[in-house]
């Protein structure tokens, strides 16, 4: 199959339909078929292991799955048997079920630096409970968060800050300010700027380093900082921020909704040893079963209960926040991946793929335009043109290219169901594809290989 030959009729036809009855034809922004090369945005039959299907009949193997979600696979076997018997007992009742001490003991077992756990079922709600916690413990009205990390929550106090405002007052967003990952100095003198407002500081503990489906941005590092192509903080970077928090009298929010179980199954914390006041999970954390949660300090999580004699916080409190099935499917995971190692599955496979993509670009003479970058077990890559720039053109014609060869890949986020012949049949299409990319440098126009409109980023302020 090549890209002139791969044709999805019946995505097409499946994707109109989805754009007529729902905005933006999809339910997240980042699975858009804008983020896909024109007429070439296939429509999901089914998946298996690190395969999927489309309605046109195609087989992909996929990455980033669920947008970093399925780290386990589809339909995996452990997971969805826990499901299944659930199922049969019912999976929301007007009282807690047993299951929700199960999976909260579980949780707290599994990441010991937290002492209270509540579950919700997508990291935007549990973001949100963790600024709206931290406001209420330290009474000041100030968001902090991390410029350099694409995406916090779908609620105002961050969406306000993206180019897609739309919708947001502005008073709402100027309560948000921002500090640069890694730079210590800056961050104090914001917290300085900002006396006694900043009621917390909010990052992933690491960072990504290179563009996610979202956007073609290189995030460069500012003054005093050096960029982490492996993902990791500079060494006392988070310390210094913690030590930062307490002197502040800010809370300490890490987003662990990509670190958590990827990095380790404590999440980033747990591998660098630095405990925030409150950290969020979501993802890795159902294998595709919508299941996030909140943790952190008791003295603060109990804001949200009932066991205080103090003003409450309307913490988290969703429907269907534990339904059975999911909680369930949580217990399997964590399950899963201590006994089976999953973390350090992950990042053997992701440094067998960074390594093979590397070589196959350099011996293409395309090294410094395809480049890749994060830790090993949440791979994404960059598509840098003639002048080494980020270009939504070249990434189209890459993309182009992985899917003719059956490769479904808007990063190259492994999952544990990944084999050694599956990355190197990766590694083969991608060779495929740097050929091509060499010819469209050479030419200094990849449009004549681009057979339609770029692809384009998430965050804009115009459709």
């Amino acid at each position: 199959m090549n890209a002139e030959e791969l044709r999805l009729p019946l995505s097409r036809t499946a994707n109109e339909r989805l754009h007529a009855m729902i905005p933006g034809g999809a339910h997240t922004y980042a699975k858009g078929d804008d983020q896909y090369p024109e007429n070439l945005a296939p429509v999901i039959s089914h998946g298996r292991g690190a395969h999927v299907w489309d309605i046109d009949g195609n087989r992909y193997l996929e990455y980033g799955s669920g947008l970093r979600s399925v780290s386990l696979g589809h339909a995996h076997p452990r997971v969805t048997e826990a499901v299944r018997r659930e199922l049969d007992r019912g999976s929301n009742f007007v009282r807690p079920s047993i299951v929700e001490v199960e999976a909260a003991e579980r949780f707290l077992a599994t990441v010991p630096t937290a002492e209270m756990v509540k579950f919700a079922k997508n990291g935007s709600d549990a973001t949100t409970a963790a600024v709206r916690l931290a406001r209420a413990a330290t009474g000041r009205p100030r968001v902090g968060i991390c410029a350099d990390h694409p995406f916090f929550s779908v609620d105002d106090w961050f969406i306000g800050t993206t180019p897609m405002s739309a919708g947001v007052p502005a008073a709402t967003t100027e309560l948000t300010v921002a500090f640069p990952y890694g730079d210590l100095a800056a961050t104090e003198e914001l917290l300085t700027r900002y006396q006694d407002e900043v009621a917390c500081l909010i990052l992933e503990p690491a960072t990504h380093t290179a563009p996610s489906p979202s956007s073609q941005l290189l995030p460069q590092p500012s003054a005093g900082r050096s960029p982490q192509s492996s993902g990791d903080p500079t060494p006392g970077y988070l310390a210094g921020l913690r030590e930062l928090a307490d002197r502040h009298g800010c809370v300490l929010i890490f987003d662990e909704m990509i670190t958590g179980f990827r990095w380790s199954e404590a999440g980033a914390q747990g591998l660098y040893g630095v405990v925030p006041d409150l950290s969020t999970f979501g993802k890795a954390l159902g294998n595709g079963f919508a299941v996030s949660a909140l943790a952190g300090r008791r003295d603060l999580m109990e804001r949200g209960g009932l066991r205080h004699s103090g003003e409450r916080v309307f913490l988290l409190s969703t429907t269907h926040g534990a339904e059975t099935h999911s909680l369930a499917a949580a217990m399997a995971v964590q399950t899963t991946y201590a006994e089976e190692a999953i973390t350090a599955q992950l990042h053997a496979l992701g440094e067998r793929l960074a390594a093979g993509v590397r070589e196959a670009a350099a011996a293409m003479g395309v090294g410094d335009h395809l480049v890749v970058r994060g830790r090993a077990s949440n791979l994404v890559f960059a598509t840098l043109d003639e002048n080494r720039q980020p270009s939504q053109q070249y990434r189209t014609l890459f993309l182009r290219r992985l899917l003719a060869g059956g490769v479904l890949a808007p990063s190259f986020v492994v999952s544990s169901a990944l084999g050694d012949a599956d990355i190197d049949h990766t590694v083969d299409v991608v060779a495929q594809a740097c050929a091509v990319y060499r010819k469209a440098l050479e030419a200094a126009d990849p449009t004549p290989w681009l057979a339609g409109r770029p692809v384009k980023p998430v965050f804009r302020r115009l459709a």
